[in-house]
C-alpha cells in the first residue's frame, strides 16, 4: 500500500500547503482534496473517517451474502475535513469468480469518483442528463444511476444523493449485473454498533487513481 497523500484524480503525489497555496497542489490538476494512504479497513477506521465526513459512506444493506469490505477510503484536508469517500466491497460475481465493488460519495469537484473509474473529467457531467440506466433505493428514495464511460475492464455508474455525486463502480464489468437487484444503500454513519460487526477484508489490487 502506498504511504503518501496520492492525488484522487490521477495517484500523483501532490504538494502540501505552504506560504504560496493553503490547498494541496496536484502538477496537473491543481488545487486538490488529497486521498489519504490506504489502511486495513476496520470498525475503527470508520468511526475515524465518520466522525470528520461531510459526505455518507455509502454500503448496501443488507450486506450481500459472502461480501466483505475490502477498503475504506477518503479524501480531504485538516481544514476542510473528508470530502469524498469510498467504500470497497469484494465478493461474488453473478457471472462466476470474484467482484469489487466501490461505493463513492463527494462534492462536486473532487475527482475520486473519476479517479476510481478512469474517467478524464472530474465529475460524471453531461452522462446524467440522458434517460437513466439503473437504480439504486438511497434512504428511503430512488436515487438514478447513469452509465459513464471509464476503464473498459469495469463497469462505471453515477448519479447525485442528497446533493452529492454518488458512484457505484464494478469490476469486473460484467459484475454490473449487481445493479439488476434491488439494491438499497445506507451511509455507515448511521448504522452505529452495526457497523463493527462487519466482515472486513482487504484492498482489491486494482484500487488505485488514474
Amino acid at each position: 500500500m502506498r504511504g503518501e497523500q496520492i492525488c484522487p484524480r490521477c495517484g500523483d503525489q501532490p504538494r502540501p500547503p505552504g506560504p504560496w497555496a493553503n490547498r494541496w497542489t496536484c502538477r496537473r490538476h491543481g488545487a486538490v482534496f488529497p486521498l489519504a494512504p490506504l489502511a486495513v479497513p476496520s470498525a475503527r477506521l470508520v468511526r475515524q473517517i465518520s466522525q470528520r465526513s461531510a459526505v455518507p459512506l455509502w454500503i448496501p444493506w443488507p450486506l450481500m451474502q459472502g461480501w466483505v469490505v475490502g477498503a475504506v477510503a477518503h479524501a480531504g484536508d485538516d481544514a476542510s475535513g473528508v470530502r469524498g469517500t469510498a467504500v470497497a466491497l469484494s465478493g461474488p460475481n453473478p457471472f462466476g469468480g470474484a467482484a469489487d465493488l466501490v461505493l463513492v460519495a463527494e462534492e462536486q469537484g473532487v475527482g475520486l469518483g473519476a479517479g476510481y473509474a478512469g474517467v478524464k473529467s472530474v465529475d460524471p457531467g453531461e452522462a446524467v442528463q440522458a434517460e437513466p440506466h439503473a437504480r439504486v433505493d438511497v434512504n428511503g428514495r430512488h436515487a438514478p444511476l447513469w452509465c459513464v464511460d471509464g476503464h473498459p475492464d469495469r463497469a462505471v455508474y453515477a448519479g447525485q444523493s442528497a446533493g452529492h455525486w454518488l458512484w457505484m463502480i464494478l469490476y469486473p464489468q460484467t459484475a454490473g449485473a449487481l445493479l439488476l437487484e434491488d439494491l438499497v444503500l445506507e451511509d455507515l454513519r448511521d448504522l452505529g454498533h452495526e457497523a463493527d460487526l462487519l466482515p472486513y477484508g482487504t484492498p482489491p489490487p486494482w484500487l488505485h487513481p488514474g
